[in-house]
């Protein structure tokens, strides 16, 4: 007879918290592939809407083990903490592909698609991180990684920005561009945010 388990495993968190990530991860690499081809702006940005979706069944899931268990595998506040910000990654991904469809933008700059790169490349690094969490040890070079990919993207968010003033970009068209790059550093940073917070977690708990 199989036996029954009240309370949930602790490991599986675990296991969640890499799941929520994979679905970050998911989530940027459609944006960075809708701003590449830019054939089907609309269905594109759906399709990170229904992510953004599935991220929010996935942080109920968690919320409610939660709920259901005594002993987790590190403090309650430092998980909300964990999903809320991985929730908030997932949705300025969002945001910013409704952004290319609300301001009906032609054609995605260079500088936009090597910043949604970038996005996809700290998510990774955020998914493998959550992968190595569960022993609480070598964490430190995917924090790394994303601190030099938030450098990166801190340098070219001010350079494309200031090649609209060089360009003769018309004036609706520069403040369009300014609040794109904007949400697009923006998401990088919580991406470091992200990343700071496991640092956290492992230097308490190792």
């Amino acid at each position: 007879m199989p036996s029954f388990r009240l309370i949930p495993r602790e490991e599986r968190f675990f296991d969640l918290f890499v799941e929520d990530a994979a679905n970050v991860l998911d989530g940027a690499r459609q944006l960075e592939a809708m701003l590449r081809t830019f054939d089907n702006p609309d269905k594109a940005a759906k399709k990170i809407r229904e992510a953004e979706h599935r991220g929010d069944e996935i942080s109920h899931d968690i919320g409610q083990r939660l709920e259901a268990t005594f002993v987790t595998p590190f403090d309650r506040e430092e998980i909300h903490a964990l999903i809320a910000d991985l929730d908030d990654i997932l949705d300025m991904i969002e945001e910013v592909a409704d952004t290319f469809v609300l301001y009906r933008i032609e054609t995605p700059t260079k500088s936009s698609i090597k910043q949604a790169a970038l996005v996809v490349q700290a998510c990774d690094t955020i998914h493998q991180a959550l992968g190595n969490l569960r022993g609480f040890k070598d964490i430190d070079h995917f924090v790394a990684d994303i601190r030099r990919i938030e450098h990166e993207g801190d340098k070219l968010s001010r350079s494309a920005i200031a090649g609209l003033f060089d360009d003769g970009t018309k004036t609706i068209d520069v403040l369009k561009w300014k609040d794109i790059y904007a949400l697009l550093e923006e998401t990088i940073d919580k991406c470091e945010d992200v990343a700071e917070l496991i640092e956290r977690i492992v230097v308490k708990h190792a």
